[in-house]
Formats: C-alpha cells, sequence, structure tokens
C-alpha cells in the first residue's frame, strides 16, 4: 500500500514537472522573439521605454532557461536560480536608470507611434506568457519567481503605452523618461523581493541538509 501511494506522488510530480516544462517552453520561446522585435524598434524610435523593455523580455527568456534547467533539480538548485534571477533584475533596473538619466542630458524625442504598436505587440504577448504561468505561480519558489518576472513585463508594458500616448500628446522626450524610470523601481523592488525569499530558502535547504547528516 505505501509502494503504491509512493508511486502515485511519483507520478503526480513527474505529471506537474512535465507541464511546468512545456509551460517554460513556450514562454521562453514568446519572449526571445518578442526580445528581438522589440530591441529593432527600440533602437529605430529612440525609446527608453520601448528599449528598456526589450531587455526585460531578454532577460526573462534568460530567466525561463534558467528555471527549465532546475526543474527536476532539489531546492538548492532552485534556490540559486531564482537568486540569479533577483540579481539579473537588479542589473535591468540599474541599466534603466541609466539610460534614462542619459536621454535626460541629450535632446532625445521618441516614435510615439512606433512605440504604441509594438508596445501592444508586447502586452499581448506577456498577457498570454502570465495567464500561461498563472496556475503554477505556487508549486516552487522556481515558478513563482518566474511568474513575477512575467507580472513585471505587463506593468513595463502598460508603462510604455502610456509613455507612448504622452510623448505624442505633447511632443515631448520625458514621459519616456519617467516611464523608464518606473520601470527601474518596480525592477529594483521585485528583485529584492526575489533575492530575500531565494537567500531564505537556500538557507533552509542547508539547514535541513546538516540535520540529515
Amino acid at each position: 500500500m505505501a509502494k503504491s501511494c509512493c508511486e502515485s506522488k511519483s507520478t503526480e510530480l513527474d505529471q506537474l514537472r512535465e507541464k511546468q516544462r512545456n509551460v517554460l517552453v513556450i514562454v521562453l520561446i514568446i519572449n526571445f522573439v518578442m526580445f528581438l522585435i522589440e530591441f529593432s524598434y527600440g533602437i529605430l524610435s529612440k525609446s527608453t521605454a520601448l528599449l528598456s523593455d526589450s531587455l526585460d523580455m531578454l532577460g526573462d527568456a534568460t530567466v525561463y532557461a534558467f528555471s527549465l534547467y532546475v526543474i527536476n533539480k532539489g531546492l538548492r538548485w532552485k534556490a540559486k536560480a531564482a537568486l540569479l534571477k533577483g540579481l539579473i533584475i537588479t542589473l535591468f533596473g540599474l541599466y534603466v536608470l541609466g539610460e534614462a538619466t542619459y536621454k535626460a542630458l541629450n535632446d532625445v524625442l521618441p516614435a510615439a507611434q512606433t512605440m504604441g504598436v509594438v508596445g501592444v505587440l508586447a502586452l499581448i504577448a506577456n498577457s498570454a506568457c502570465l495567464a500561461l504561468l498563472l496556475k503554477h505561480r505556487e508549486d516552487d519558489i522556481n515558478m513563482k519567481s518566474t511568474w513575477i518576472c512575467s507580472r513585471n513585463d505587463i506593468v513595463a508594458n502598460t508603462g510604455v503605452l502610456i509613455a507612448a500616448a504622452l510623448v505624442y500628446y505633447f511632443q515631448s522626450k520625458w514621459p519616456d523618461i519617467i516611464v523608464g524610470l518606473i520601470i527601474a523601481l518596480v525592477f529594483l523592488k521585485s528583485a529584492f523581493s526575489i533575492l530575500s525569499e531565494s537567500i531564505s530558502v537556500y538557507r533552509d535547504s542547508n539547514n535541513d541538509r546538516e540535520e540529515n547528516r
């Protein structure tokens, strides 16, 4: 009876991991394709918000790749992956701060129409990713941190669309810069949350290892 129960639990766990893997592969592809689109048009439109959002897409694609790598590994590996995700988000937040500062010191007006069109495409793509990840967000710290990354994308996409509308209406660079700064703050706040939880989980897993020796 006990053996049958263990086998059932093992089968359920394998099925869960397979579902997680399938979802991560899909969102990885979506994010990488959107990175190529947003990065190209971010340069062409001279938009800080759009360019930073494209780099966020690349960061997320990297995050999903790490998540796939650790999906069959133990809690310590998942905590390490989450820690790396937090560091990646921190780097992007700092990059956006630097980019916004540069644009503030230079007279560059982004192309609002391009920002708007590409921003809508990115919002649709990230909404699909968030929906796919939603039911897995409480599975473990790996999937939770991945879901947080996708949630941040929705915030960033919405910010890009707001910036595009304000740039078009006021013919000013400042909405793009301000939104870029807000995106950076959101990145850094979520990074702190992921880093704190991943460090806590990593320490707990180390304590469990010591107790089992």
